[in-house]
């Protein structure tokens, strides 16, 4: 099981230095109010037990999380097992309280643990958070890295930050720790429910829900990375999964992990796990990621070309088509917003060979990571170069930034959206004028169709009822043989199956109704019914 972490940030100011006076100040109050959140939890705590926490290798933060200390102590500068022994002194000597006394008398005895905790010739690492919450972690090539404070900690994760170059206002902090974390704490729990479980302070603290060491990490450096980034901690739309740059296969396996974790009872935990866990002398990796929360641009594109694909489509290392609109709209787009990758979405789709008039395809891009925030005006230069392209194969209209709504009146309006085509027609016989009537006569008709064979390779074979709404024909000059057909259809009606047939998959079709071999030649989807993007 590797011990790897990710800390996901975003981006800071323009300054060099990111600690201001202001903010110095700021971090000056929080370590006061930590400092007393600390004075107040250890009078709490049983003071054999944090001596025997220590000297099995638990870090002082994680004493805390384990008897629920919450709120702003683990965010103290410097929070080390001499840092238990002076918060007690100081507390006792305001106070007469007894519980106060024998945590100060047994922290006397804290010091004999520290040499060993922190000794600088063979650095010792928490045998259950690996060195998260001590701010220890190795970097590229093993380098060990040790922060000394939350703080310090705060500040090389915001000097990252800076070298990314988002612009943002806000930002949220996810983390992501290696799963044998999981099994070091259930280990530490059952060597002290084996060792203490009589005890009543047992029963009042440590069957609580107790803080996780991502929730601890957060704790220790929200408040400082906020005050660094741009004087206050903050969270709104910059969102950094942690988890989602880890390879498949490694989430994979974490996941299996933990599912075993959760199912094992505790005695063959007991027999698989040593209790308590080894003392560890390196600590885990640590990765840190900046990255932002998709935006989403829509609008709705036309597509002139019958040599242009939806999505880039390759055919055994060849591209099919001159181009796609995906490329055409994502290309100029991701430059602009400066994002490292893009995704395509659209409200149904077009053969290559089909033409997209009218008011346009509703679609989606999803920006990845995008360091700059669109301005209206930023869309409108995107709206007018892709528009402005020499060979024009795809313009797009009504481009505007939109949330996770976007996807909301997608699917929406994609279930019960109508689609208008005009199809260039060919019958093996000539064109009547009863033939006219008789296809305008049809209104909201009910067609079966069975999944079509020039893609049942990569389709359920299904049969579907699909309607048409309404038909109108209009003959061309000079040819009795070829006409142009308009068509209201439901959303997902294969339009070249119900010209021809299909060799029967599609009924009733064009050639059934007339009677006739018919040919479809030429299709344009001239309009797609649906609410969203058709205005800016």
């Amino acid at each position: 099981m590797s011990s790897y972490t990710e800390v996901s940030q975003v981006n800071a100011d323009e300054e060099a230095h990111f600690v201001a006076a202001s903010e110095v100040a700021q971090v000056d109050t929080n370590n006061k109010e930590a400092a007393q959140s600390i004075g107040e939890a250890i009078p709490s705590l049983p003071p054999h037990v944090v001596k025997d926490l220590l000297s099995i290798g638990v870090c002082v933060r994680c004493i805390f999380r384990f008897f629920g200390v919450r709120g702003c102590a683990y965010s103290c500068l410097s929070l080390l097992p001499s840092d238990l022994h002076h918060s007690s002194v100081e507390e006792s000597k305001d106070s007469h309280d007894c519980s106060v006394g024998f945590c100060f008398k047994a922290s006397e005895n804290l010091n004999c643990v520290l040499a060993f905790q922190e000794s600088e010739d063979e650095p010792v690492f928490c045998s259950i958070c690996l060195g998260i919450l001590q701010f220890a972690y190795s970097k590229e090539k093993e380098m060990l890295v040790k922060k000394d404070s939350a703080s310090e900690f705060a500040v090389s994760i915001a000097e990252l930050v800076k070298q990314e170059g988002h612009q943002i206002e806000s930002f949220s902090l996810e983390v992501s720790v290696p799963p044998i974390i999981l099994a070091n704490e259930r280990a530490i729990w059952l060597y002290m429910k084996t060792k203490y479980g009589s005890e009543s302070w047992f029963q009042e603290k440590l069957l609580t829900e107790h803080t996780s060491v991502k929730d601890a990490l957060k704790l220790s450096i929200m408040d400082s990375l906020g005050s660094f980034l741009f004087g206050t901690g903050s969270e709104d739309n910059l969102v950094a999964p942690g988890s989602e740059f880890s390879e498949q296969s490694a989430r994979e396996a974490d996941a299996v992990f933990r599912r075993s974790l959760d199912g094992l009872p505790d005695h063959l935990f007991c027999e698989r796990f040593t209790l308590p866990p080894e003392r560890v002398n390196q600590p885990c990796h640590l990765a840190f990621q900046c990255y932002r929360t998709p935006i989403y641009i829509g609008g709705r594109y036309l597509k002139y070309s019958r040599n242009v694909s939806q999505t880039r489509w390759i055919i055994d290392d060849e591209r099919m088509g001159q181009a796609s609109v995906e490329e055409i709209i994502g290309s100029n787009m991701l430059p602009i917003l400066r994002g490292d990758d893009y995704k395509f979405h659209a409200a149904g789709r077009e053969d290559i060979d089909v033409r997209m008039l009218g008011s346009g395809r509703p679609f989606l891009i999803e920006v990845q990571n995008a360091r700059d925030v669109p301005s209206c005006v930023a869309v409108k230069q995107m709206e007018q170069k892709i528009n402005n392209l020499e060979d024009r194969l795809v313009a797009v209209k009504n481009l505007k930034v939109v949330g996770n709504q976007g996807w909301t009146l997608m699917r929406e309006g994609e279930a019960e959206k109508q689609k208008q085509y005009a199809a260039l027609v060919w019958i093996s016989r000539p064109l009547e004028e009863e033939d006219l009537l008789t296809i305008s006569s049809f209104k909201d008709m009910r067609i079966l169709q069975r999944t079509p064979i020039r893609v049942l390779h990569r389709r359920s074979p299904l049969e579907r009822e699909k309607i048409i709404h309404w038909m109108k024909v209009e003959k061309i000059t000079g040819s009795s043989q070829y006409f142009l057909l308009y068509l209201c259809t439901q959303a997902g009606t294969y339009i070249k199956e119900f010209v021809h047939g299909d060799f029967g998959r599609t009924n009733p079709s064009i050639g059934s109704i007339l009677g006739c071999r018919a040919e479809i030649l030429q299709l344009d989807v001239t309009d797609v019914k649906m609410d969203c993007f058709l205005t800016e």
